[in-house]
């Protein structure tokens, strides 16, 4: 592999411009060697003269870059060196009350319960803040390395290309004694934080510690039996799903193909979604978009995009054999019905599965993840739970088929062998179907009001929520409009008809707006060259940016096309129905990336690679030294707004202490000063 290659493969993602310009370099020592006189045309001295501008201009530009990488080493390393000493000072509190309370039990065993419930918990905290500084300092380490092997090579190729040894004495006289590559306490805080793991929180067990402190291989290296699984499942399910096609264009129709296609649609839809999931992840780890650190996964232990797409794969080779079995269940001498049943018992049990086998830490990630999502505004909101809570908005439909699918079973007890009314559940429960395709925009209305009263900021929650509070209206007058369409003579003459027109050209205007200028931050003023983009941008072409701003049009309003279609009686409602609700999920895969891409960016402002763990409790101490970073005209960047002066100077210390508080709340909580809505 080549050092370019090797280097993009392996640096931290937030750090990106703080590495070695390596391919820049290159270009310009190419770019000078194509461009240099032909020595058989021109003197020898001019030839010299040439190169020594040349070297001239090319040291000075590494001069610049040393003196960056110096600078930001320092920086960082200042950081960790603060870091281990806080949690050093928190570990020992923590362990001393832990001594004490031991203590206390021989006189009181009340008291045990009392007071080791909290250091417990602690040193658990504890565990996880060790874990994330230690990945920080192979980061910084890993960074080191990277930056001198770039130097190494650069100014190797610099010599090999202008037959000099020039490069060779600047990268020893500069390169070899620069501060970034001299200093090692870098190591010494590496072996000194495996020692106070070792011997502190694991009991001396070194090898559960270094467990805990694993750090996975930084080139993000795929296994090849999990590839060698998704190429094997991925081959099944097109072949299976050819002999779907042919088998339901051969086979002797059925009256019955519409309870078939809602009883299918909606596991297929999540086969597909899941896939897509998968390219996701892809697009963010090629692109260095860290959605590890932003979803806050185990950076230790997560699902990779082949992890995603093998299970994609494997479920969809399970929906190919069930709707074969449904197919040619006259032949099988099995009830037809009782295929599309177990395909959902499938994954039902797949998902709850409590052992821990298949996926069990992603499987309960994403129950935890959707318990807070359902029980919103109750939990605080965090950017995993809002973003699913936004996939599910994507995925009405499937919701719909599911509830279609448990009515059906309900209603038809004890008959798997045919369907009698395909309207049964659909139709006739107009009301239920009317609640359910509301739960999703509901879960991300209450979780912005949620955020409303956390961060007290009227925009953009409250206008967010307002947002998907017209995805009611939508759904309401759309029920009305069925609901009454016999009372009236077509749908020319029906009110309500024309509401619902109304209300999802405002629902989609809406929606469209915040995903160009809110949720992608596209449109800045600030743009410079990438015209009605923004300022930076991660993905390598801005025509990926063009076509998403088109295609999220074109999608959000598919809804007109396919109520012209439906409604002139050219297509059928359910078929328009298969069509366009992948296409809303291709468009949610779209918004997925420049969505991640905006979080993205802006952390990266702050160069945060792994989580910020803080176990410390507030104390006199840290008051006030919060108070005097408030009294600095640089000290604190989230202020709240600025309170009327007092002549009392009591008046002004309290409104500064309600504010510190609120400031070790937030970091507390782990909640960060971005607001994700926006």
């Amino acid at each position: 592999m080549k050092f370019a290659e090797h280097l993009s493969a392996h640096i931290t993602p937030e750090w990106r411009k703080q590495y070695i310009n390596y391919e820049e370099m290159k270009a310009i020592l190419y770019s000078a060697v194509e461009q240099a006189p032909s020595a058989e045309v021109v003197e020898p001295e001019v030839l010299t003269r040439y190169f020594a501008k040349f070297d001239e201009n090319f040291f000075h530009y590494c001069d610049k870059e040393l003196a960056k990488i110096n600078t930001f080493y320092s920086e960082k390393l200042a950081e960790a060196t603060r870091k281990y000493a806080n949690l050093r000072s928190e570990m020992s509190t923590a362990l001393e009350k832990d001594h004490h309370s031991k203590e206390s039990f021989l006189k009181n065993r009340a008291s045990l319960l009392r007071k080791t419930a909290v250091p417990a918990r602690k040193l658990q905290d504890l565990k996880l803040a060790f874990s994330e500084f230690y990945l920080s300092l192979i980061l910084l380490q890993n960074y080191q390395n990277l930056n001198f092997t770039g130097f190494r090579k650069i100014l190797k190729k610099h010599d090999k290309l202008l037959s000099v040894d020039v490069g060779a004495k600047w990268r020893t006289e500069n390169v070899e004694i620069a501060h970034f590559y001299t200093n090692k306490d870098i190591d010494r805080l590496i072996q000194e934080t495996e020692s106070t793991v070792i011997r502190d929180l694991e009991s001396g067990d070194r090898q559960r510690a270094m467990k805990r402190l694993r750090v996975p291989p930084l080139g993000e290296q795929q296994s090849p039996w999990t590839t060698f699984k998704v190429g094997l499942f991925s081959g099944s399910f097109i072949v299976l799903l050819v002999a779907v096609v042919l088998s339901a264009i051969f086979h002797q129709s059925r009256d019955d193909w519409r309870v078939a296609f809602r009883l299918y649609r909606g596991p297929l839809l999540l086969v597909v979604f899941l896939f897509l999931m998968g390219l996701n992840v892809y697009g963010w780890r090629s692109s260095g978009v860290n959605h590890v650190l932003i979803f806050e996964l185990d950076p230790r232990n997560h699902l990779s995009e082949q992890h995603l797409m093998e299970m994609a794969a494997i479920f969809g080779v399970i929906w190919t054999l069930s709707v074969l079995g449904f197919l040619y269940s006259s032949s099988l001498s099995i009830p037809p019905y009782a295929n599309p049943l177990v395909l959902i018992l499938i994954m039902v049990i797949f998902l709850i599965n409590p052992f821990h086998t298949f996926r069990h830490g992603a499987r309960f990630w994403v129950l935890r993840v959707m318990g807070r999502i359902v029980m919103a505004p109750l939990f605080y909101v965090g950017f995993a739970d809002f973003w699913v809570a936004d996939q599910l908005n994507s995925l009405v439909p499937v919701l719909l088929d599911f509830q279609y699918l448990i009515c059906f079973y309900v209603t038809n007890t004890g008959n798997l062998m045919e369907a009698t009314d395909s309207n049964k559940c659909g139709t006739n429960f107009i009301a239920l179907r009317s609640v359910v395709a509301c739960l999703p925009a509901w879960f991300r209305f209450a979780q912005c009001l949620r955020r409303y009263r956390d961060t007290k900021e009227a925009f953009p929650h409250l206008l967010n929520a307002g947002k998907y509070s017209t995805t009611f209206f939508v759904v309401l007058f759309s029920a009305l409009s069925t609901v009454y369409k016999d009372d009236y003579e077509g749908s020319s003459g029906n009110p309500y008809f024309y509401i619902w027109i109304v209300a999802s050209i405002v629902s989609s205007c809406y929606a469209y707006s915040w995903d160009i200028k809110m949720d992608w931050g596209l449109f800045d003023k600030n743009a410079g060259d990438n015209r009605f983009l923004r300022e930076e941008i991660v993905y390598s072409s801005t025509g990926y940016y063009y076509f998403a701003i088109v295609e999220d049009l074109i999608l959000r309003f598919c809804w007109a096309l396919s109520l012209s279609l439906t409604e002139m009686g050219y297509v059928h409602g359910e078929i328009m129905v298969s069509v366009l609700s992948p296409l809303e999920v291709f468009r949610r895969f779209t918004w997925n990336y420049f969505r991640l891409e905006n979080e993205h960016l802006n952390n990266c402002g702050k160069f945060r690679a792994v989580r910020d763990i803080s176990v410390a409790p507030m104390d006199s101490s840290d008051q006030t030294q919060i108070l005097s970073m408030m009294d600095q005209e640089d000290g604190v960047t989230n202020r709240k707004k600025k309170q009327k002066k007092k002549p009392s100077g009591g008046g002004n210390r309290i409104g500064r202490l309600n504010v510190a508080e609120e400031q070790h709340r937030l970091m507390f909580e782990g909640e960060s000063t971005d607001d994700p809505d926006s």
